[in-house]
């Protein structure tokens, strides 16, 4: 039996294991501090396809399969995919995992879809209901790009507190089998808005439901933030790194300590023109993979809170003038001996 913990939290009395994990970038992402962490790095960002769409939906199956591959499973083992993108009606999803003919659930929770799908493959898994299941995300920049902003073609200036949309996809397998990381907890998110309305200011939208998230994590388990070896967030970058530290010491946490962001993890900001950071489904995804859950799986870090957190507009919101909410699910990891 699973139990509820507080208002938002579930316990998990079966925790399910983190089987395996497989990333794949693009050429920029390689480039970044954890180049050589990455499973693939390509080296042609439509990776072979004619569109950036297609491209997307590549990074999907590629992920996907080694990521099974990597837990010795075959497709047909899985017995449900929780998968999501940035694109409207999940195109790189739907597209890049069709050929799999596994049982999909497609998921959209903008840039925190990793969360939702490691939340919902988990509660799967600890309820009965699967022996395996693969959560997959992704995004890339030009497809981002084309669909929110302005096209490439444009060149137009970005401003400083822009994050730069990771090219890339994140896929992790998880099951009954013991391994050396466990989901032992989730703390699921309400839509939070602050009323922001600057969709070149993704970190300022997300912070609040962040900042809300982990509080309710922490008061739902009873824990400080110095019970977690880490608090890793999903996509703020700088400026809403800073707003999370802020609004949560305002709630009597102080995080600073123990916060880091993946957004900022993944560029050198300065060298390598990414502004606040990255941002992206496949931010947080590939982040995890190559570099947070290794050191989890090695007992360097014994519980981490995994912070992925998404911005929830559209081109239609947008382009109405509407403000741009913000979301976030909070995913307890830790090392299984």
């Amino acid at each position: 039996m699973d139990v509820q913990v507080g208002k938002q939290s579930l316990q998990f009395e079966r925790a399910p294991y983190i089987l395996s994990s497989a990333n794949i970038v693009g050429k920029k992402e390689g480039e970044g501090p954890l180049g050589k962490c990455f499973d693939v790095v390509g080296e042609d960002d439509k990776f072979g396809q004619n569109t950036w769409e297609e491209a997307e939906s590549t990074l999907q199956k590629e992920a996907f399969t080694m990521a099974v591959g990597k837990a010795k499973l075959k497709p047909e083992d899985i017995r449900y995919l929780f998968s999501g993108d940035l694109l409207g009606q999940n195109i790189a999803t739907s597209f890049g995992l069709m050929d799999t003919q596994v049982p999909l659930f497609g998921l959209y929770g903008a840039c925190s879809t990793c969360g939702e799908a490691l939340s919902l493959g988990a509660m799967c898994v600890a309820g009965g209901y699967a022996d395996y299941v693969a959560a997959v995300t992704s995004s890339h920049f030009a497809s981002a790009e084309k669909q929110f902003r302005f096209p490439l073609e444009y060149a137009n200036q970005r401003p400083l507190s822009a994050t730069w949309t990771v090219t890339g996809s994140g896929a992790f397998v998880l099951g009954t089998r013991r391994s050396k990381a466990r989901i032992t907890g989730i703390t699921t998110g309400k839509i939070v808005d602050y009323g922001i309305k600057d969709s070149m200011n993704m970190g300022a939208a997300m912070a609040p439901a962040a900042a809300d998230v982990i509080a309710a994590n922490l008061s739902d388990f009873g824990r400080t933030p110095q019970d977690y070896d880490k608090i890793i967030t999903g996509d703020l970058g700088t400026i809403g790194q800073e707003i999370l530290i802020d609004l949560l010491k305002h709630k009597g946490y102080d995080i600073s300590g123990v916060h880091l962001d993946c957004g900022i993890e993944i560029y050198d900001a300065d060298a390598q023109g990414t502004g606040a950071g990255g941002s992206g489904c496949g931010c947080s995804a590939v982040t995890l993979s190559a570099k947070f859950l290794k050191q989890v799986e090695e007992g360097k870090d014994h519980r981490i809170l995994f912070v992925p957190t998404g911005a929830l507009l559209s081109t239609v919101s947008f382009n109405e003038g509407k403000n741009v909410p913000g979301i976030a699910h909070a995913v307890v990891i830790e090392h299984a001996s």
